[in-house]
Order: structure tokens, then C-alpha cells, then sequence
């Protein structure tokens, strides 16, 4: 079905187009990649050489290895004659002899669905369709194609090249072994590959959902500023970047976007509820690095604010950010989005997590977790601190999440004993 033979195709050559195109190519393939605006796939093309160069002149490639890379990679050019404004405007007759495709152009459910009808269409009975989405439903992308059952979800992780993650998302109708063999080809791209059920977010997306809200939670009661919680969330809790600094790489419009999408497609579950904060930040055009002002200040001259290095008070911080992490995951274990091993790895390679969140649990000790959940939902009187049902049942039955787990008496700081 899928071999290292397999012609990929790439639809959209934006960063996460291209990204994958260069990943594809690295492992062999020949790639063809597209995209709507005249002009973009030979850029992103050259822009590919200008990474590939990047790493000869590191001593990370060699020039032949570059070479072939590039060569690899065809850039077909868009068709203005048919333009579309709900579709990729490109002729899927490029696409007749991949046998792999994947859509990396807008997250807008209508332009996917005409985009899958039209290459389902161009490509032969085999070819597998793969969409990139990080937040839409596959099941309802892969509903506008003819051929339904040949759709799954492959999310790589921005940048492609250098993330490890892939989250395999097969909808309740794709091809059986079609997951599987997604696996090893992933597998054999080097990827870290795990599989999750088709729900709003997929593994990281949704857990991340804590990181970032219970943050700004804290930040709005007054408990500490944004500052204060990243150097927490840093220093005490062992993460690379802190949720205000990491929502501004990211982009607020970005991260507000896929929050709005998690909330509303869990039929408006208060974990996942959008912040007001965030929304006059992207309301005001503040989102972050790429506009020199988000929670931060860019600009040149700008004052850096200073953290209340308070080790007590990060302590505080952390555990309650992390508790949320933890039943966070612990919920969507329970409601099958995947193995335990999976969503721990997948917040450790996709979310750069100092760890798993219910590897996490094990080490504090689920009692302990329960403990902290309990006592802001008592606090607070809200659904969004309620404990998962699956928590309260492993505290009763005395087990772990992870097998072969102990506890680690330094856990309940993770890095570290403040």
C-alpha cells in the first residue's frame, strides 16, 4: 500500500507544505508539490534548498545527500484558469501517479472536502489521501470523498523537518490496515509515529489545551503575571518555554483559533473555553512575536518584565498547571483517544514536555493528583476543574498508569526541589 517507492504529493506550500515535501524527499521519495498561488511551490522549493544548504554548510548533510534531496522534488505550477475560492486552484491530474497525498492548505473544512473530491478523482483506487489538519474533523474531510475509506490524518508538527511527532489519525471508516502501514512509513521516515482516535485536537493539541488556559487562569486572578508563570513553568517545572512566551511564538490568532475549534468541537466543554484575554490580544492585533506585541513586548527598546523569582509561589503555579495536564490526559485516556504510551510520548515529542503527563501522575501518585483536583474544583465551584472519572478509579485500585512506574520522590518538582 505504502512503500518507500511511493510517489508523494503535496498540496499547499506553505511552511508545513513544504516541510513535509522535504521530509518525503530526505527519505527517498519523489515528491510533487503544489499549491494555489502562482509562484509558491518553486518558492517553497528554493526555499527547501536554502535549509538543505543550511545543514551542508553545518556538517549535518552532505552535498550529494542535498543534491538528491532537491532533485527529488518537483514544483508544479497553479493554474489561474481555475481559480476557485473554495478549492486548492491546481489541476489534480499533477497528482495521477502518487500514490500518497497529502493536503497542507487552509483549515477550512469546504476547501478540504472539494480538494479531496477532486484528487480522489485524478489519483489511482489505491492512493491514499492524508490531510495535515490539526483541528477539523477527518471523518467530515474525508465524507467529501468518493472514496472515503482511503482518507486518514497524518499531523506532522511545525517545523516538519525538525519535529519529531506524527500523529496518525485513522476516522472510524479508513481502510484498516491503511493505520498501520501510515505507521511504518512514518516509522521509516524517522518520525515518531503514534495513533489516535479522530476527536477535536487529536493528542496534543487537546491536552496542550491546559498548558496555555490555566496559565492565562492564573495570570487574570492576579496570582502572578506573565512573567512570573513562564519563569515558574521554566525553572521549576522543567519546560523549555513558559505558555506566555510559547503562545507568542506561536501566534495568539493561531493558538485562539484552535482553541475555539477544540471548544466548540467538544460541544462547548468548559475545560477547553477560550479566554477573553486572548481574544482582545488577537482583537487588538497583539499576537505575538511575528507582530512585536502579543503578552510581551518586541519592539526595539522595549523593557523585558522581571519574574517573582518566589520559588514557593512557582511551586504553586506549577503544580496547578501540571495537575490540569495530568487530568487532562487522564481523560482522554479514558475516553480511548489513545494508549497511554502514545499520549505520553506524543506530549513529549510533539509539546516538547519535560515528561508524560500520566507518567506525571504515577511518579506524584494519583491520590496526590486527585487531591489537588478536588481542591480547585471545591474552590472554584466550576466543571473545568471537575477530576476524570478514570482518576478517582485508578486512586481506588491502588495502580498506575504506566507499567512499571515508581514513584519519584522529586517528582512533585519536576525539576527539582525548590
Amino acid at each position: 500500500m505504502l512503500s518507500s517507492a511511493t510517489v508523494v504529493g503535496v498540496v499547499g506550500a506553505g511552511a508545513m507544505g513544504r516541510g513535509i515535501a522535504q521530509v518525503a524527499a530526505a527519505a527517498g521519495h519523489a515528491v510533487v508539490l503544489a499549491d494555489a498561488k502562482p509562484g509558491a511551490a518553486a518558492d517553497a522549493r528554493a526555499a527547501i534548498g536554502k535549509a538543505l544548504a543550511s545543514l551542508v554548510a553545518k556538517g549535518k548533510l552532505d552535498a550529494a545527500a542535498r543534491d538528491a534531496t532537491l532533485t527529488r522534488i518537483a514544483a508544479v505550477a497553479a493554474a489561474p484558469a481555475t481559480l476557485s475560492a473554495s478549492a486548492a486552484p491546481l489541476d489534480a491530474a499533477a497528482f495521477a501517479h502518487c500514490g500518497l497525498v497529502f493536503e497542507a492548505i487552509i483549515e477550512d473544512l469546504a476547501a478540504k472536502r472539494d480538494l479531496f473530491a477532486r484528487l480522489a478523482d485524478a489519483v489511482a483506487g489505491d492512493a491514499v489521501l492524508a490531510t495535515n489538519t490539526s483541528s477539523l474533523s477527518v471523518a467530515a474531510i474525508a465524507a467529501g470523498c468518493p472514496s472515503p475509506e482511503r482518507v486518514l490524518g497524518l499531523h506532522f508538527f511545525n517545523p516538519p523537518p525538525l519535529m519529531p511527532l506524527v500523529e496518525v489519525v485513522p476516522w472510524a471508516g479508513t481502510f484498516p490496515a491503511l493505520a498501520d502501514a501510515a505507521l511504518a512509513l512514518m516509522t521509516a521516515w524517522g518520525k515518531t509515529a503514534v495513533q489516535c482516535a479522530d476527536t477535536p485536537g487529536f493528542i496534543v493539541n487537546r491536552i496542550a489545551r491546559s498548558f496555555y488556559g490555566e496559565a492565562i487562569r492564573i495570570a487574570e486572578e492576579g496570582t502572578a503575571n506573565y512573567a512570573t508563570i513562564d519563569w515558574a513553568m521554566r525553572t521549576i517545572g522543567g519546560f523549555r518555554m513558559g505558555p506566555f512566551e510559547l503562545m507568542d511564538f506561536i501566534g495568539n490568532d493561531v493558538n485562539f483559533t484552535v482553541t475555539r475549534a477544540i471548544y466548540e468541537g467538544f460541544f462547548f466543554e468548559p475545560r477547553y473555553r477560550p479566554s477573553l484575554t486572548q481574544q482582545r490580544l488577537v482583537a487588538a492585533g497583539h499576537l505575538g512575536r511575528k507582530t512585536e506585541r502579543g503578552y510581551y513586548d518586541y519592539r526595539d527598546g522595549a523593557a523585558a518584565p522581571e519574574p517573582v523569582q518566589d520559588r514557593a509561589l512557582g511551586a504553586r503555579i506549577v503544580e496547578r498547571i501540571r495537575a490540569m495536564l495530568i487530568n487532562e490526559a487522564v481523560d482522554a485516556l479514558r475516553l480511548h483517544l489513545a494508549s497511554a504510551e502514545a499520549i505520553d510520548t506524543a506530549m513529549e515529542k510533539g509539546a516538547n514536555y519535560p515528561g508524560g503527563p500520566l507518567l506525571w501522575c504515577d511518579q506524584l501518585g494519583a491520590a496526590a493528583v486527585l487531591e489537588q483536583m478536588e481542591a480547585l474544583h471545591a474552590e472554584f465551584g466550576e466543571d473545568r476543574y471537575r477530576p476524570s472519572p478514570m482518576l478517582r478509579q485508578v486512586v481506588r485500585e491502588r495502580r498506575t498508569f504506566r507499567r512499571n512506574a515508581t514513584r519519584d520522590p522529586k517528582a512533585d518538582h519536576i525539576k527539582g526541589d525548590p
